[in-house]
């Protein structure tokens, strides 16, 4: 296992980096996305040009979720607001960590 520092949490979200490989880890509670520093760059810009009320849609349960597609058809995340706001929040603050850790080296 990569010895990894934490980059950001908020609520259930939370990014980490590993040391060596510098591959991130955007943890949420039983998902796991696992990014290269490019890819993680992308998926930031990708998910930050998104807003919740333009993906949200009732679910069952009443609450309303926003729908992350993924490019496998039958794959796809869902957020609450909340949940959606504090990944949104945790992604900004690792990429501001990630450019301190690198003026810092």
């Amino acid at each position: 296992m990569c010895e990894v520092k934490t980059l950001s949490q908020r609520g259930s979200t939370v990014i980490s980096q590993c040391i060596e490989c510098k591959m991130l880890n955007i943890w949420h509670n039983n998902l796991l996305f696992n990014f290269t520093p490019q890819q993680f760059a992308d998926f930031c810009s990708f998910v930050g040009s998104l807003e919740f009320e333009d993906r949200s849609h009732p679910f069952p349960d009443g609450q309303e979720r926003a729908i992350l597609k993924t490019p496998v058809e039958h794959l796809n995340f869902t957020f609450t607001k909340d949940e959606w706001e504090d990944m949104k929040a945790a992604m900004d603050e690792a990429t501001y960590m990630q450019t301190v850790f690198a003026l810092i080296r």
